[in-house]
């Protein structure tokens, strides 16, 4: 199956399983705005626990915060998103259609990355286990064809990008033959800057309103709190302050899905050292965050590291965690150095002093900062794409059948358990009960009586529940039910009285961290 019909499945199954429906949709929609429905919001919900609790249970210098989205508008002006916080924005004459000239780039860097895989694959199949991919990205004349049009493309690129040469953006897209996705024209217009911030008014009257923005990020909340949590959490350097919080940026173009929004939630961490050893923190940081990422279970080899051709105006050291996606590898989480650019800045703009004293050095100055990065939403996606699979599965009757299946790791799984009486009638409707009211304060359970096992079995694969409870006659007899795993359909007969510690082993948040 094609990686974009998988996530065009993927999609649709967020919707019709209760995952993700499109914001106002009785409305007909409001674009790259999307509402989390009655599964979605648990899976959210677990997803920034995992986070918050590595962050703050696992680490005594890391502390959190939840900062306000309205704050002061010099605020912006310090941080240089007045100013600076722009993407290049390309029209197409034909369609209308507006999209970043930076990632029609990217994506024709992406095709040629493409080309090379699929000659690769085709040779991996021919050669079997003899084949040496090394040797062959070396000699072999397609492959060394298109990593030499990969590597011009990206040089040339880099080089417009920092020296934000605009026209030069422009002829890259023209001189590659870059066509509009839509019209399959190339009419372009000029390139031009476009600021993602949106703006509003507070106050009572037009003529006293102060012009205020949404913020773009989460972090300069942290900053412009991070004298007052240092001094009232008496923190030393090396410390951490963490927050998780809605974003706001008006993209030029919001697509695949729920992977680009204007309406966001990060996850970021503002970590504050000495000068000087912001690059050891910086490596620190980057291996502890691949780590939480590879303890989902998803394979190491779909996960790498993406250094930053261009660095943003406030950082020194920036690499990218990306996974592979259907539509390819993508970003899910930053690290950056941000060096003391944030502070200073605040510093000045502000007047007041926000240095730190440092006991055993002596003196006081201004921290250094490594951040990490992740957007709550692009996190959920790769989540699900990387759980969701479709298998053939024999029944013991012989006949075949496809059953849709959420392998989420269980501790971020929406529902933990499934408790299903196998008929209404002669008690066992209330013996389920009896079960759930057991265990609802535990774990999330879900009560199901409604068709045959089987497809009751299916529901709950759709969304990922990682065990399945059986209450049948036999259970009226011995207080035994039939437990059923979801990922390798097997069942086991177990008293009801072991429920509770079969399935808290499982669906624990212990069980990631014991990884990282």
């Amino acid at each position: 199956m094609l990686q974009e019909d998988v996530f065009k499945k993927l999609v649709a199954h967020c919707k019709e399983y209760g995952f993700v429906f499109q914001s106002s949709e009785i409305y007909d929609g409001l674009s790259a705005v999307y509402d989390y429905a009655q599964n979605g919001v648990e899976l959210k919900n677990n997803i920034k626990k995992y986070w918050w609790d590595s962050m703050i249970l696992l680490h005594e210098n890391i502390v959190g915060i939840d900062s306000a989205i309205f704050m002061h508008p010099t605020i912006w002006k310090a941080s240089g998103h007045v100013d600076a916080f722009n993407d290049p924005l390309i029209d197409n004459k034909d369609s209308k259609k507006r999209y970043r000239a930076d990632v029609l780039i990217e994506e024709q860097l992406a095709k040629y990355e493409d080309k090379i895989g699929k000659e690769i694959e085709k040779a991996r199949k021919r050669f079997g286990e003899t084949f040496d991919e090394k040797q062959f990205r070396e000699t072999n004349g397609r492959v060394l064809e298109y990593q030499l049009k990969w590597d011009e493309l990206q040089a040339r690129f880099v080089k417009a990008l920092n020296d934000s040469n605009l026209d030069e953006l422009k002829q890259i897209i023209i001189d590659q033959e870059i066509v509009c996705p839509v019209s399959g024209t190339r009419n372009w217009t000029d390139v031009r800057q476009f600021n993602l911030m949106f703006s509003t008014e507070m106050g009572s009257t037009a003529d006293g309103a102060l012009k205020i923005y949404l913020r773009p990020e989460t972090a300069q909340g942290i900053f412009v709190n991070y004298l007052n949590v240092q001094k009232t959490g008496r923190m030393k350097i090396p410390f951490g302050i963490a927050q998780i919080g809605k974003a706001f940026r008006n993209e030029i173009v919001a697509r695949q899905f729920i992977f680009r929004m204007r309406e966001f939630e990060q996850m970021e961490l503002q970590f504050f050292v000495r000068p000087g050893t912001e690059l050891e923190w910086f490596q620190k940081w980057k291996q502890t965050r691949m780590n939480w990422h590879q303890a989902l279970g998803f394979g190491s080899d779909n996960y790498r590291f993406h250094e930053h051709d261009k660095l943003a105006h406030y950082a020194n050291a920036a690499v990218d965690v990306e996974y592979r996606f259907p539509f390819g590898f993508k970003e899910v989480e930053g690290i950056h150095s941000r060096t003391d650019f944030d502070l200073s800045q605040h510093q000045q703009f502000s007047g007041k002093k926000i240095t730190y004293f440092d006991p055993e050095l002596n003196e006081s100055y201004v921290p250094f900062v490594v951040e990490t990065s992740i957007g709550v939403d692009r996190m959920f996606l790769q989540i699900m794409a990387a759980s969701y699979a479709e298998e053939e599965i024999v029944s013991e009757d012989g006949k075949k059948d496809m059953r849709v299946v959420l392998r989420l790791p269980a501790p971020l799984a929406p529902v933990k358990l499934a408790v299903l009486p196998l008929m209404k009638k002669d008690g066992l409707a209330e013996k389920a009960r009896e079960i759930i009211d057991d265990l609802k304060f535990d774990f999330n359970c879900q009560y199901d009586e409604k068709d045959s096992i089987g497809k009751r079995y299916r529901r709950q694969d759709a969304i990922g529940t990682p065990f399945c409870v059986t209450v049948d006659h036999q259970s009226m007899e011995d207080n035994t039910v039939t437990i059923r795993y979801r990922d390798t359909m097997l069942q086991d007969r177990v008293a009801i009285a072991e429920l509770k510690n079969i399935i808290a082993g499982e669906v624990s948040m212990k069980k990631l961290f014991a990884k990282l």
